[in-house]
């Protein structure tokens, strides 16, 4: 695989995507708020294909995914960014972030939130709707029968042909789900939204263990035509989730 990938945000979610991309033979640029250095032990582990770096370095790979919180959007480097394919994985927690008038009013999506924040770039809803944990386990090559798929949103047909490419690359087949106006389709709440990837759950499990529990199990596969019949139908509600 001859992209680069720059991750803005290196934790669970961006950390499982460039375990992924580097398994892919991918190289792949890390950074975080913490400085570079904070980064050594990852990049270790990871091989030759990871280094870390600023997020300003990051933001001038061939597609930059970013994993941060909705209060770091207005931190992004957007002059490094524009021109580029943008992966938001984020989604909209009130109780982490605040509270955003436009996603509560339904006027914006999260992710038409930083398209609006990015106007230069050309973001794309991936990788937000399913947990860290199952996102690295629920991977497969292309044609495995128990392949999983993701949704992807964009306006920009070119970029989300791009990313779907990518999905596919690191291990799941893509679904269109349209553009960043219906991205809430795979936000949190919705239908598609992390528990078909869970599978059942053991009864009566205090918030503490559900969470341990939900680290540990490897998940159980959501085909595409399961994804494409979970993104119909889900209706849209109160914007945001609970983390």
């Amino acid at each position: 695989m001859s992209t680069t990938l720059g991750f803005i945000g290196s934790g669970l979610v961006g950390g499982t995507l460039a375990r992924l991309a580097t398994a892919a033979g991918a190289d792949v640029v890390l950074s975080n708020s913490r400085g570079p250095e904070t980064l050594a032990g990852f990049v270790a582990e990871l091989g030759a294909h990871a280094r870390a770096a600023t997020g300003e370095e990051a933001a001038r790979a061939d597609v930059v995914v970013v994993s941060v919180p909705l209060t770091a959007y207005s931190r992004l480097p957007a002059e490094a960014l524009a021109g580029r394919t943008v992966i938001d994985t984020t989604n909209y927690y009130p109780d982490r972030d605040g509270r955003f008038p436009e996603l509560d009013s339904g006027e914006l999506t999260s992710s038409g939130l930083l398209q609006r924040t990015l106007p230069r770039s050309s973001v794309v809803k991936a990788f937000n709707n399913v947990f860290y944990r199952q996102l690295l386990t629920l991977a497969r090559p292309a044609g495995s029968p128990d392949r999983s798929a993701l949704p992807v949103a964009d306006d920009d047909a070119a970029a989300k042909r791009e990313v779907a490419r990518l999905v596919d690359v690191l291990g799941y087949d893509a679904v269109d789900t349209g553009g960043l106006s219906a991205s809430w389709r795979s936000e949190p709440t919705t239908p598609v939204y992390v528990t078909p990837y869970l599978g059942p759950a053991p009864a009566d499990l205090a918030s503490a263990d559900f969470m341990a529990w939900l680290g540990k199990t490897d998940g159980v596969p959501v085909p595409k035509s399961q994804v494409d019949t979970l993104v119909a139908s889900a209706v849209r509600g109160p914007a945001g989730g609970r983390v």
